[in-house]
């Protein structure tokens, strides 16, 4: 059976609350690791990605929340990212701002995702090729398993720019030949599990 074929069909409503649950949790993940972690991605914020009949093509990918902003957004992370030619001063910028109010309205984030890849990257080619895959997000007790369709971004789109001076402020050695995915979640067919932790 497909992954992307879930047993489990969620009905209008429910494929919506699925999805503002999610974005919730992703977006309180993202705060704690700004907070507490530096800004280092927690395993929650890096899923794996199977293709659509169940074979692993990514152990774990890292993934940014899109806002719905995101022209904006892009513009703000270009500002801080030439105001200064330091890359400490730069990432500890970053951290400050994504710890504030970045995360702090779930409703500023579409559901869609992104990712930034070098342009000769194995795993970009197989994502792209296919056009379709299901991300799967583990941490502590709290799992989702969301299909996608996969899109490579023009690199005028909002999407892009914003995916790329978000990755910038954080990493001062981008390649300069870069892609951006976007992965549209059909939450229609998107399921959530958890786990008990072992008495």
């Amino acid at each position: 059976m497909e992954l992307t074929a879930s047993n489990l069909v969620n009905l209008s409503a429910a494929a919506s609350a699925l999805r503002d649950e999610f974005i919730g949790w992703q977006c309180r993940l993202r705060r704690q690791a700004m907070r507490e972690a530096g800004g280092r991605p927690s395993e929650g914020m890096c899923p794996s990605a199977l293709d659509p009949s169940g074979v692993t093509i990514a152990d774990a990918i890292t993934v940014l929340l899109a806002r719905v902003d995101a022209d904006t957004i892009a513009r703000t992370f270009e500002f801080q990212f030439k105001r200064t030619h330091d890359p400490l001063d730069r990432y500890e910028k970053a951290v400050t701002t994504l710890a504030a109010e970045y995360y702090q309205h779930p409703r500023n984030f579409s559901g869609v995702m992104t990712a930034l890849f070098g342009a000769g990257s194995a795993t970009l080619d197989r994502l792209v090729d296919r056009g379709r895959c299901v991300l799967a997000f583990h941490q502590f007790t709290h799992g989702y398993r969301v299909p996608c369709d996969v899109e490579r971004l023009a690199p005028d789109a909002a999407l892009f720019t914003s995916t790329y001076w978000h990755n910038a402020m954080f990493n001062p050695n981008l390649p300069p030949d870069i892609a951006v995915i976007a992965f549209t979640p059909d939450w229609v067919h998107a399921s959530r599990h958890r786990e008990e932790l072992p008495l």
